[in-house]
């Protein structure tokens, strides 16, 4: 017996939309429209996948195209909008590069926003918010994703703390601090984890922080790691431990 092709295929596009979807008729415009049409070589009747962080992903089937916008009609929703797990990625800025890959890999792991922290020696004090958007909408689509992460606008560190309320606050220190595996597990619920510059925090900011009644100490291993790799090894044991993973 011939077995039926996977519906739709899994080379069908997939891209994000930023206005609310549901079934009828879109049209598509601008760069997304290019990618489709000169790109992608869409033909009427071919699949295209659509999410829009809010309202799942849809099937949407390419009607006219034309040569600056196309329509599709979306028929069915694939899948709803994904349960993100509650945790905030709270970070200080990095180089061009360097931000751009955490911004990436905290949407892949499944972090729910992304809060830009100032600190005292923090090199890059501009952020490009749109681009660092875009570097996580992009990962979002290829890594099958339904929800994009929060961009929150850059914070100074003693705001930060200042208005912090109920959410636990794990932070790396660099000069010791409890396992993080075991603290997280001992700590579940709605939670944030900071990570500081490429230099660390101060004396006076590690006072700061650890003056929070919610704030965690936590070490991420006997070897020092870069604040991108940090970031990402500290998410990725917060997921494990809440069962994301």
């Amino acid at each position: 017996m011939i077995a039926t092709p996977a519906w739709p295929p899994q080379s069908t596009p997939r891209l994000f939309v930023a206005s609310p979807l549901a079934a009828g008729m879109r049209l598509i415009e601008g760069p997304q429209a290019h990618y489709l049409a000169q790109v992608m070589r869409l033909k009427p009747g071919d699949p295209v996948k659509l999410f829009d962080g809010e309202n799942g992903e849809w099937l949407a089937l390419a009607r006219d195209i034309g040569k600056k916008s196309l329509s599709v009609e979306l028929t069915e929703q694939l899948r709803p909008t994904e349960a993100v797990p509650d945790l905030w990625l709270c970070a200080a800025p990095l180089k061009k590069g360097r931000i751009d890959w955490l911004a990436e890999k905290a949407c892949e792991l499944g972090v729910a926003k992304l809060v830009p922290v100032l600190t005292a020696r923090t090199i890059v004090e501009r952020l490009n918010g749109d681009r660092l958007r875009a570097h996580m909408i992009e990962a979002a689509e290829q890594c099958g994703r339904t929800a994009v992460p929060a961009l929150a606008e850059p914070v100074k560190l003693a705001t930060l703390l200042r208005d912090w309320r109920d959410r636990r606050l794990f932070f790396a220190d660099e000069t010791g601090g409890a396992p993080a595996a075991a603290a997280m597990a001992a700590h579940p619920g709605p939670a944030a984890i900071l990570i500081g510059p490429e230099g660390g925090f101060t004396t006076d900011e590690r006072g700061a922080i650890r003056a929070v009644p919610q704030a965690i100490g936590i070490g991420l291993g006997p070897r020092i790691l870069r604040a991108d790799t940090a970031a990402a090894a500290a998410v990725a044991l917060w997921m494990a431990s809440a069962g994301d993973w």
